[in-house]
């Protein structure tokens, strides 16, 4: 998601590993169309996912701020108490 002119310093890698965590529990959601399918995870679980993980050795307020940081820099977006990805125009 890193763009070469964005200003912004990249996210760390354990923030970019958590994405990548995260990404691989969450399962296809459909819009409110019916139309498309998006990938989804419920919000209350990440914490708990992160913080099981053998792969990343993280506290809940480590958790809390990854999330965060996806959020912010547009990884995930929220939808009621679900945490979807944001997918590049081509792939929708």
């Amino acid at each position: 998601m890193s763009q070469v002119d964005d200003p912004r310093p990249p996210l760390p890698d354990w923030v970019t590993d958590a994405y990548t965590l995260l990404s691989s529990h969450m399962a296809d959601t459909e819009t409110g169309d019916g139309q498309c399918h998006v990938p989804a995870i419920n919000r209350a679980q990440t914490v708990d996912i992160l913080c099981d993980s053998d792969e990343l050795a993280v506290e809940p307020e480590d958790a809390d701020y990854a999330i965060t940081r996806l959020l912010e820099r547009g990884y995930f977006y929220a939808v009621g108490d679900e945490l979807r990805v944001t997918l590049p125009s081509e792939e929708r």
